[in-house]
């Protein structure tokens, strides 16, 4: 299928895709307990392992050792004391990267963020709470999705083209408006107030800036996708980019500023 010369032969696994990650995503952020943490655990354990792969192609063994270690960390650092949370986090980075031998650096700094992600997430369920998490989700997803049809329908100047060469300053600001829209929405039902706008806006653009990022990586290795794993959008990596700049974004807003009070 075209439309204005753009071809949408992907359009229908992605949105088949996206709307079963989506709903699983909001029944395990709602379950809580066992379910999200092992969700959790195996999201890492399968990213980390995309990026030892797409990193190191040849090392698959170890790439599968990455894996279990980052899944087996994030399930220690919640229960250990605190003081063992931080090298917990650390530990498949470092390993991983003296495994594999290949971009280090990029390995290990990607791989640390991954884990702290997944650390991210389940603390903003224990402590923030279920609508604070459902808020960050669905904000992510309407930046990804209006990004995706704005981008696709009305093309234009390409926003970084150098790293992401399909991404247009077009998809960019329909992400933000539908970021604002939403905030628009959450802050009405919640009465958290018209600040939740802007905050979803900057939420929406470190969203953006986690898909660039991973962008990065994918062009370093020579790369479409991070894996086959998903029909439509390629691997976790490819899905949870985004939402891995934006969790990020808002825990370190949340531990130096607050978080927004967004309880229903």
């Amino acid at each position: 299928m075209k439309w204005r010369g753009r071809s949408w032969d992907d359009l229908r696994p992605r949105v088949l895709t996206g709307a079963v990650l989506t709903v699983l995503g909001t029944l395990v952020i709602w379950l809580g307990g066992w379910p999200y943490l092992l969700s959790a655990a195996l999201v890492v354990a399968v990213m980390s392992w995309e990026l030892a792969t797409m990193l190191a192609p040849a090392r698959r063994a170890e790439a599968v050792q990455i894996a279990l270690l980052a899944a087996a960390a994030l399930l220690l650092a919640q229960w250990l004391p605190g003081l063992f949370t931080l090298p917990l986090l650390i530990a498949p980075a470092l390993v991983g990267a003296s495994l594999l031998r290949r971009h280090p650096v990029v390995f290990a700094a990607y791989c640390a963020a991954i884990l702290a992600f997944g650390y991210g997430m389940l603390q903003a369920r224990n402590v923030h709470g279920v609508d604070w998490l459902l808020w960050l989700v669905f904000t992510v997803v309407a930046t990804d999705v209006a990004g995706y049809f704005g981008g696709r329908s009305i093309g234009g100047l390409k926003f970084w083209p150098r790293v992401s060469p399909k991404k247009t300053w077009a998809g960019i600001l329909c992400g933000w408006a539908a970021a604002a829209a939403l905030g628009a929405i959450f802050a009405a039902i919640t009465g958290a107030g018209v600040q939740l706008v802007w905050i979803s806006v900057l939420l929406s653009f470190a969203s953006q800036m986690g898909d660039i990022a991973e962008s990065a990586i994918k062009r370093l290795a020579g790369v479409k996708d991070s894996s086959t794993l998903l029909p439509g959008h390629g691997g976790l990596m490819d899905r949870f980019d985004g939402l891995l700049g934006g969790a990020l974004f808002m825990l370190a807003a949340a531990w130096l500023l607050g978080v927004p009070d967004i309880a229903v």
